[in-house]
């Protein structure tokens, strides 16, 4: 059997994926961080005090991982999380003090990776890229 075109782009994505994963992985491995628990702080040092649900639509997540997630950041000591009075189904997500420094160490690699992700990449083939991602996840959907 012949792979197609199609298949090709489908191995270059998910090999691309595998690659750039592995090496946030490695980064944030010293920080007892996991690549998506890092999306989780970055949209809290973002905006502290997100709610739980605001969380998982911004990161496009079902409720459960994200509850899990939340979960092993607050077993870590870099998040809390409070129940808001007039809505008894919803959780605030606060930072930690240990949270809150935890930025200082993460943000400077993320600085790196955005570098060297987008070396010698021009910002029309950034807006195209993301462009066309976008429009296979609708497609998806």
């Amino acid at each position: 059997m012949k792979i197609s075109f199609l298949d090709y782009i489908s191995i270059t994505i998910h090999q691309t994926d595998l690659k750039l994963t592995g090496w946030v992985k490695d980064k944030l491995a010293p920080f007892n961080l996991a690549p998506e628990q890092n999306l989780i702080m970055m949209l809290l040092w973002e905006k502290d005090g997100r709610t739980q649900n605001e969380i998982a639509d911004k990161l496009d997540k079902d409720k459960t991982n994200i509850t899990r997630m939340l979960a092993s950041l607050e077993q870590k000591g870099f998040i809390k999380r409070s129940m808001i009075p007039d809505d008894r189904r919803s959780l605030r997500v606060c930072l930690t003090d240990e949270g809150k420094k935890l930025e200082c160490e993460i943000i400077p690699i993320t600085e790196e990776f955005h570098r060297m992700v987008t070396k010698g990449i021009t910002e029309d083939e950034l807006t195209e890229v993301r462009r066309i991602l976008l429009k296979m996840r609708q497609n998806v959907q």
